[in-house]
């Protein structure tokens, strides 16, 4: 493990979070100084950030404790062009009024992570449509499209594999990068930023970026990556049966970013907790060192700690009580999520495969029979055993409602409207 003279990149590789830096040595020097600048740009493709945005938003977390200054880039112009990085085809073209929403849906969660204002080191959020839809596009030619090549551009993965696979991209794709790469340019003239950082899957758009300045005149840019998430399985990281794991709370509850983390695998907790908390790193080789059994207890904190950092600390205390309640003592917590449904439909009798689904307990009635089949699935704590049954107002506990179970830890309530 190399040895730097700045905290962020001693912080950043201790935790787990480097994968590809353009120039180690020159990046380093610069963040010791505390005068390194650096950028994120999240795109507003749906309402809400998901998880992988949660581990950029930690890479600047320990950027700005480091006393350096952290951007966090709204992608209100390259939106409108679509990424086509890790995309067998195109984007949905998305209207300037769906982005607008979405922006401003996801423009809070920052706050809970990064401290904005107006000092050396507090955050600073830009967009970078201020920029890109005042490009005149005869200029933009001749003084940006200039520096790139075509054949370099058909080398990048995002283009070559989509090539490859004889899968259409449209030419407004072909551009994002050229859009990418400027927002760099235009960040450093504008805020001095001399860093982008992503997900390793944006290193050859990064990269362009810091080509492109070096051609403009910037002083030099740095690109720095992180591995892409995927479990100990191997699975790609931030998929559930419901979903996506979003960010925010109206999309995917405290209770369940809280039980995201409780259900780790038991192989990747300690890398968990080096990404996604702020402990420190001796409390989390504590913690690495439980065995058997009492690894449930370091999931158990990841999980508060990890729901603290995103939803405050008195959501991530409520949910991990409603887990203890639900879990330890079998009982019915108000805190559990809960799924309206009409009294006419429970009156009329609900299938017991479609009343799982409704939950997203499961993903569809065939897998409500393998689980079935398999004892997984419980209503009030009661084994299904045909899956023909019907739900009734005759099931309502004395709360009013129908607890729907799958295996030991995924639960929601079933309420009358």
């Amino acid at each position: 493990m190399t040895a730097f003279k700045s905290d962020f990149l001693n912080v950043l590789q201790e935790r787990g979070f480097v994968h590809q830096c353009s120039d180690f040595d020159c990046l380093d020097a610069l963040a010791a100084k505390g005068q390194a600048t650096a950028y994120v740009g999240y795109d507003c493709t749906a309402p809400s950030l998901h998880i992988g945005n949660f581990l950029t938003m930690m890479m600047l977390y320990w950027l700005q404790q480091s006393g350096n200054k952290p951007i966090t880039l709204m992608g209100g112009g390259t939106t409108m062009v679509g990424d086509p990085s890790g995309k067998d085809e195109s984007r949905a073209i998305r209207s300037v009024a769906e982005i607008e929403a979405n922006k401003a849906s996801i423009r809070g969660v920052f706050a809970k992570v990064l401290r904005y204002g107006e000092g050396s080191s507090d955050a600073v959020m830009l967009d970078n449509a201020e920029w890109l839809t005042k490009l005149n596009w005869i200029e933009m030619l001749r003084d940006i499209g200039r520096h790139f090549s075509v054949n370099r551009m058909l080398t990048m993965d995002s283009v070559r594999l989509r090539l490859e696979r004889e899968q259409e991209m449209s030419f407004i794709e072909f551009n994002y990068m050229v859009c990418q790469a400027y927002d760099f340019v235009e960040l450093s003239r504008r805020v001095d930023c001399r860093l982008q950082m992503g997900g390793s899957d944006q290193w050859g758009n990064i990269v362009n970026g810091v080509d492109l300045g070096r051609r403009m005149g910037t002083p030099q840019l740095f690109a720095l990556t992180t591995p892409l998430l995927t479990t100990a399985s191997g699975e790609k990281m931030g998929k559930t049966a419901q979903g996506a794991v979003w960010l925010n709370a109206d999309q995917f509850s405290p209770y369940d970013f809280w039980q995201y983390w409780r259900n780790a695998e038991d192989a990747d907790v300690v890398k968990f907790l080096k990404l996604f908390t702020i402990l420190p790193m001796g409390e989390i080789a504590r913690l690495a060192a439980l065995q058997g059994g009492e690894i449930n207890e370091a999931k158990k904190v990841l999980a508060t700690e990890a729901t603290a950092l995103l939803h405050g600390r008195d959501a991530a205390n409520t949910a991990a009580e409603t887990a203890r309640q639900t879990f330890e003592e079998g009982t019915h917590a108000e805190n559990l999520p809960t799924i309206e449904i009409s009294g006419a439909e429970l009156e009329a009798g609900l299938g017991v495969l479609a009343a799982f689904v409704k939950t997203g307990l499961v993903a569809s009635n065939g897998e409500a029979r393998r689980q079935i089949k398999g004892g997984g699935l419980r209503v009030n704590d009661t084994a299904v055993s045909d899956e023909k049954m019907s739900l009734t107002p005759k099931d309502l506990t004395p709360e009013g409602v129908i607890k729907l179970s799958m295996g030991r830890k995924r639960h929601v309530l079933l309420k009358p409207a």
